[in-house]
C-alpha cells in the first residue's frame, strides 16, 4: 500500500486520509480551504476533532462553544498554530473570515470532553536534538487539554537536518516504556520547489517506505520507525497527528542508533 496522499490545496473540504482509504483505525484527516464568509458544517458521530490552523482567520461556533475571530498567522512559517479540539458528537460550523486553511485531524471518540480553544501563547515550544538533527517542536493538543485519543503538534526543521531522528518507533503496547500511537504527517516547505525524505520500515522488514515529500504532501505511519529528512537549501514544516489510548511521547529508538542519545 501507499502511505502518501497528497493534497491540491483545492477549494472547500479534501477527505485526504479516511477510514476506508488507508490502514489507519484511529486517525482520519481532511485538509479545509475556504475563501471569505463561507461556512463548513461538521456532525459526525462518535469522532472528537483537533482543528489546527494552518493560516488565516475563523470563526468556529459549536452547542455549547463559540470561538470568534480566532488564528493569528497568515502561513505555518508564521509563529504558533491556533487549534481548537471538539469533543465526540458536537455539531460545530466553521466561518472564514479571510481565506483560511485548516487540518481536520479526527478520531473515534467514547468518551465526553470539554470543547476548548489552544491560543499561539499556550503552545509549548522545545527546542530538540543535537547538530545534524536539530528541530523546533511545538506541543499544541497534548496532556493539557483531556481527549480520548488525539495528541498533536507541529515541527519545525531547518536546512538540512532530520526530525524524528534518532528513528523511534511508537506502535508497541509496552507502557510505560511504549504505547501504541498511529500517526500522520503534513509537510510545507518554504519554496514551492522544497522537498524532503520521510521513511517508514520496522524491524522486522515487513514494511520498508521511503517517500519524497513536498508541500501538501502527508504520509501515513501505522507502524515502524519514521525518520525525516529535509534538503539542503529549504526549511520544513509538518504537522504531527498522532492517535492513541496513552497520549503522550512514549517511544523507543531503534536498538543500533540508540548511543546517539547518549
Amino acid at each position: 500500500m501507499n502511505y502518501k496522499r497528497s493534497w491540491n490545496k483545492a477549494h472547500g473540504k479534501s477527505e485526504i486520509i479516511t477510514a476506508s482509504n488507508s490502514p489507519m483505525t484511529m486517525l482520519e484527516i481532511d485538509m479545509l480551504s475556504l475563501k471569505n464568509n463561507e461556512t463548513k458544517t461538521y456532525c459526525e458521530t462518535n469522532k472528537e476533532y483537533g482543528l489546527v490552523i494552518l493560516g488565516g482567520h475563523c470563526t468556529i461556533k459549536g452547542e455549547d462553544f463559540a470561538f470568534v475571530d480566532i488564528g493569528q498567522r497568515q502561513h505555518v512559517f508564521d509563529g504558533a498554530a491556533t487549534a481548537v479540539y471538539v469533543s465526540r458528537n458536537k455539531k460545530f460550523t466553521i466561518t472564514s473570515l479571510d481565506h483560511v486553511s485548516i487540518a481536520v485531524c479526527k478520531s473515534p471518540a467514547t468518551k465526553d470532553f470539554e470543547s476548548k480553544l489552544i491560543r499561539p501563547e499556550e503552545v509549548i515550544v522545545k527546542n530538540l536534538g543535537k547538530t545534524g538533527w536539530k528541530r523546533q517542536a511545538h506541543f499544541i493538543l497534548d496532556e493539557r487539554v483531556a481527549a480520548n485519543r488525539l495528541y498533536l503538534g507541529e515541527a519545525f526543521v531547518t536546512s538540512g537536518n532530520w526530525a524524528s531522528y534518532p528513528p523511534h518507533k511508537h506502535d508497541d503496547d509496552n507502557m510505560p516504556t511504549e504505547g501504541f500511537l498511529e500517526e500522520i504527517y503534513y509537510y510545507e516547505f518554504d519554496q514551492p520547489q522544497g522537498f524532503g525524505i520521510q521513511k517508514v520500515y520496522t524491524k522486522e522488514g515487513d514494511l520498508d517506505k521511503t517517500y519524497t515529500v513536498k508541500s501538501g504532501d502527508l504520509v501515513m505511519i501505522p507502524k515502524g520507525y519514521h525518520p525525516f529528512c529535509c534538503a539542503p537549501g529549504y526549511n520544513n514544516y509538518y504537522l504531527w497527528v498522532m492517535a492513541g489510548q496513552n497520549r503522550g511521547f512514549y517511544m523507543t529508538t531503534e536498538e543500533q542508533h540508540q548511543w546517539l542519545n547518549q
